[in-house]
């Protein structure tokens, strides 16, 4: 193993296994930090751990952080990556700076990066601003996101908020001058480098520049320029992308959590295109109105009038999200709808429902863990950021498809399903 990698959700951690998959290492994600990692470390050039650790308490961030980052340098990794949302959701409490600090002072770190850039998604990094497609961040709806709302662009603000660390800039003029010039402008004083990036051609310089920095943190586009740094040093042979796997028959759904307005086009166009719906309410999960069975039953009938998969789906507007909140607590809201599609994906497995859709973090996270899988491996990409996976060890073949709420395009369950037809 090369690269060990600590994502802060797990679908932030397949969205970083496709990077490295699509560039040619051999990667296995694992959920949760495992108590040993040494068969995952022998078959794998990356092992990506994935946590659920974006909206804890930042004590509890970096506990979880460090205990997965000493596990992957038990397992040998030369490099450790963190990888956060290209969204960089995080509140001036929570949890990138702080994470990046402790991840720093483990490593005897005196400098490392963060570039959330993904330009293929829209994400990029201007003079210290990040932008969503032609949008400041604080412009964009992730302004009104229900946990990690985004209201100041300027990501040297936002992480010097975070962090005592020194937070500077390395703006695009420095950027486009290209890898060793990056990597002078870093090296100069200690601190954490917000870095500019508005095209792969900057993330792969990035990428080259930093190779041999203890610690790199960002959204997962940044890492795409590791591998060739990799394969120059000898440290990997290429892999094909998606290589060993294979989606299991049987039946199908699509669980999703996400509020995003992107979710939210995405489930529009499955109605549109006749898929079967159903739409659930916190308070109504909350007052006994809707229950685990009543879903399942619904998924189960839906599922044999139709090729499509059932939609299960708790997106909803800003401002019904905010009301569910104001009765049941900011967390307590997301956390029941979790509860109820975590019940939900285990039944549909045990009833031999093999092919999973899942939109959003927590969701997938949840998910996942209800199904009793720990380990992915990586399979075909659906869109930038979002590849079909198989799970390693769990109870039966099972594949899933775990998308972060804002990425995908509007036909993305429809072309998900598509594919593995």
């Amino acid at each position: 193993m090369i690269l060990g990698a600590i994502a802060d959700d797990l679908t932030g951690a397949t969205d970083l296994s496709l990077i490295l998959s699509r560039n040619g290492m051999r990667v296995v994600q694992v959920i949760g930090v495992p108590d040993t990692l040494d068969t995952n470390a022998q078959e794998a050039d990356a092992v990506v751990i994935a946590l659920k650790s974006r909206t804890n308490p930042a004590a509890e961030a970096i506990e979880m952080s460090l205990a997965a980052a000493r596990a992957l340098q038990g397992a040998g990794a030369k490099q450790l990556f963190f990888k956060y949302c290209s969204t960089f959701d995080s509140t001036d409490e929570g949890n990138i700076g702080p994470v990046a600090a402790a991840l720093m002072a483990h490593l005897g770190a005196a400098t490392t990066i963060a570039c959330p850039s993904f330009p293929e998604n829209g994400r990029t990094v201007y003079k210290g601003h990040l932008f969503v497609f032609d949008q400041l961040i604080s412009d964009s709806p992730m302004k009104d996101h229900p946990l990690t709302p985004m209201r100041d662009p300027n990501l040297v603000s936002v992480l010097s908020r975070q962090t005592t660390r020194p937070v500077r800039l390395v703006a695009h003029e420095t950027v486009r001058r290209g890898a060793a010039a990056i990597e002078a402008a870093i090296a100069q004083d200690p601190g954490i480098c917000i870095v500019d990036a508005i095209s792969d051609e900057d993330l792969r310089a990035i990428g080259r520049a930093v190779a041999e920095l203890p610690l790199v943190t960002g959204g997962s586009a940044v890492a795409m320029g590791l591998p060739d740094v990799y394969r120059e040093k000898g440290w990997i042979t290429p892999a094909a992308p998606g290589e060993g796997f294979a989606a299991p028959e049987g039946r199908g759904v699509i669980l999703a959590g996400s509020c995003s307005a992107v979710t939210r086009r995405q489930i529009a166009a499955a109605e549109t295109a006749g898929v079967h719906m159903l739409r659930l309410d916190a308070l109504e999960i909350a007052s006994g109105a809707t229950t685990p069975e009543a879903v399942v039953a619904f998924v189960e009938e839906a599922s044999q009038r139709s090729d499509l998969p059932p939609l299960v789906y708790s997106s909803a507007d800003p401002a019904v999200v905010a009301q569910a909140q104001d009765k049941l607590g900011r967390m307590r809201a997301g956390e029941i709808v979790e509860e109820l599609l975590a019940s939900v994906a285990a039944s549909l497995a045990a009833r031999g429902f093999t092919r999973f859709i899942s939109a959003g973090g927590e969701t997938s996270g949840a998910v996942v863990a209800a199904l009793g899988t720990s380990a992915l491996r990586i399979g075909p990409e659906i869109d930038p950021g979002v590849p079909w996976v198989s799970a390693l060890d769990a109870d039966r073949p099972l594949c899933l498809a775990l998308k972060s709420g804002n990425f995908g395009g509007e036909d993305f369950f429809l072309k998900a399903w598509e594919m593995l037809a």
